[in-house]
């Protein structure tokens, strides 16, 4: 069953290796005030610190992914000094996780998906960035981070008009990996979830960290760079588990050291 924290504002369950993390604000569409950004940061200090757990998955409740900033609550600390904005921003966790959308991912909501890893949504799921429709700049990653991922001038019309489009479009794009029927973003998230928590947990963490840190690098310093971060995986007890366990036509038993 699900494991309340921080008054209700958050929720946590772990199945088998992967920790489901669940914004529990549903009546504001799960926009962040600072108990919400306190807890999703306590969360995610609980993942990286428990080597069982390998991928987690943020959802919301209530049918709504996130609306972003509680506009209701500005003048909330919703920034963490660990992680930044919403308590993940700045600081992502090490290890994998999966954004499993339901309903609208907008503003700090989209951003918010945008600091996981993978990003799953509904048919019905609606993401944007409507930030200067109410005047304000969106200040949580996404005007440097969208650019990476997907076409210039696709990113300007999104952040210059405000509008919101059906998360089908983003897919097209490539930012979203999966559309699934409306109410199945968690369960498509799982079935994601279970295939990379079955993977070697040292050399996943490290493949994240070079892809995340990859794009700030040039040619030069890439070679170097990855290596170094790849190192401690190869020499690993779990490197020698996975080839013996190839060569003995076995599952191998990970143990993240």
């Amino acid at each position: 069953m699900p494991q309340t924290q921080a008054d209700d504002v958050l929720l946590s369950e772990v199945r088998d290796h992967v920790l489901i993390i669940t914004l529990n604000r549903p009546r504001a569409r799960n926009a962040f005030n600072a108990a919400l950004t306190q807890a999703l940061s306590d969360a995610l200090d609980r993942f990286e610190e428990d080597p069982a757990l390998r991928v987690a998955i943020l959802t919301g409740a209530g049918g709504s992914f996130s609306a972003g900033m509680d506009l209701k609550a500005m003048g909330d600390k919703t920034f963490t000094e660990k992680r930044g904005g919403f308590g993940i921003m700045a600081t992502p966790p090490d290890k994998p996780i999966i954004a499993a959308v339901e309903g609208y991912a907008v503003a700090g909501g989209l951003e918010l998906a945008l600091s996981c890893d993978l990003i799953v949504a509904t048919e019905e799921s609606k993401m944007g960035l409507p930030e200067v429709k109410r005047g304000l700049v969106a200040v949580g990653g996404a005007l440097f981070r969208l650019p990476k991922r997907i076409p210039y001038h696709v990113v300007m019309e999104l952040a210059l008009t405000g509008e919101s489009h059906p998360a089908e479009r983003f897919r097209e794009l490539g930012l979203v990996s999966r559309i699934v029927p409306k109410g199945q973003a968690l369960a498509a998230a799982l079935e994601l979830a279970e295939v990379i928590a079955s993977n070697g947990p040292l050399a996943v963490a490290a493949t994240k960290q070079i892809m995340f840190k990859a794009a700030d690098w040039t040619e030069e310093e890439a070679w170097p760079a990855h290596r170094k971060m790849a190192r401690p995986a190869l020499r690993s007890k779990d490197a020698a588990e996975g080839a013996r366990a190839f060569a003995e036509k076995r599952p191998p038993v990970w143990r993240g050291e």
